[in-house]
């Protein structure tokens, strides 16, 4: 079967290039999608999810009218729509979900990892450190409190940031494919190897199904590039994109609103709190991509 992401087949890569391109949204208002109540779902609701996510690979819900807090409503939401099988952490929740907000006490664990402080994150896909066999596939983010100001999210289709790249030199998609292209050294801690070395491509394809997925920092400490001309320069370019790409959408998730996503790349714009304001976002991390069965219905739609 013809493959887009073939780099020989020119043929198939521009037929989807055109049509990916036409329908991509120009503003994040054109992903969002009411949802009487995520968990559960009606036809209608879950068709319009899966509109918008077929057109960017993410899909924003609004629920503003259900308790925010509530960490059943991602949690279910995600369910009805394949992502099962979700990855824990050692910073994560009883229940798998990690609750993403500062925490000012240094010494804790959470504290030194920059999700839980107010400062900004740079371009990234979640779980980029992680060994192949655990790659994340899907994501979700939850809003349960925004903050006071701050705290937007920028985020781009992981194709299309293939598409940018792919047009100024294809060279460039075949360094960033190779299985060392990117390596992120071990993590240490007190009791020795926290995490192993990691070494994996940026761009990959799905040898089942075909789709394709990213692994990607933009951090330039404690990552290792591949060091020959052509992945030296892929990098350079591919983070030019980023920094100035016209795809770019930016959201400021409201509670009640939450981000579902096959794991596509995003930011988070630094932020401030105040009492009535201290963020907090449910985020979760799957083994699985987002898929739109037909929902079993509860309710009528």
């Amino acid at each position: 079967m013809a493959s887009p992401f073939d780099l020989a087949d020119d043929a198939a890569y521009r037929n989807w290039r055109e049509a990916k391109l036409a329908a991509y949204p120009r503003n994040i208002d054109e992903l969002i999608v009411p949802l009487d109540d995520p968990r559960t779902l009606t036809a209608n609701e879950s068709r319009a999810l899966a509109v918008a996510c077929g057109r960017a690979n993410m899909v924003l819900y609004d629920a503003p009218h259900l308790p925010a807090a509530d960490k059943s409503l991602p949690r279910l939401l995600a369910q009805q729509l394949g992502l099962v099988r979700l990855e824990g952490n050692y910073l994560a929740d009883e229940d798998g979900l990690s609750s993403i907000t500062p925490n000012d006490d240094e010494t804790s664990a959470r504290g030194e990892f920059i999700p839980y402080t107010h400062k900004p994150i740079n371009w990234h896909t979640d779980g980029y450190y992680n060994a192949l066999d655990r790659r994340i596939l899907g994501m979700t983010l939850h809003c349960a409190q925004d903050a006071e100001t701050g705290g937007e999210n920028a985020l781009l289709d992981h194709e299309i940031a293939y598409i940018q790249l792919r047009d100024i030199n294809p060279d460039f998609i075949a360094a960033l494919m190779q299985p060392d292209a990117m390596t992120i050294p071990a993590r240490m801690d007190e009791d020795n190897i926290a995490r192993a070395e990691q070494s994996g491509p940026v761009f990959a394809v799905d040898s089942e199904q075909g789709f394709l997925y990213m692994r990607y920092t933009a951090r330039t400490r404690s990552i290792v590039w591949k060091d020959d001309p052509t992945t030296q320069a892929a990098v350079k370019t591919l983070a030019e994109i980023l920094a100035e790409s016209e795809y770019t959408l930016t959201a400021r998730m409201t509670p009640g609103m939450g981000l579902l996503c096959n794991n596509v790349l995003h930011t988070r714009n630094g932020f401030s709190d105040s009492p009535g304001h201290r963020r907090l976002l449910y985020r979760g991390r799957y083994y699985d991509r987002l898929r739109f069965d037909p929902p079993n219905q509860t309710r009528a739609a």
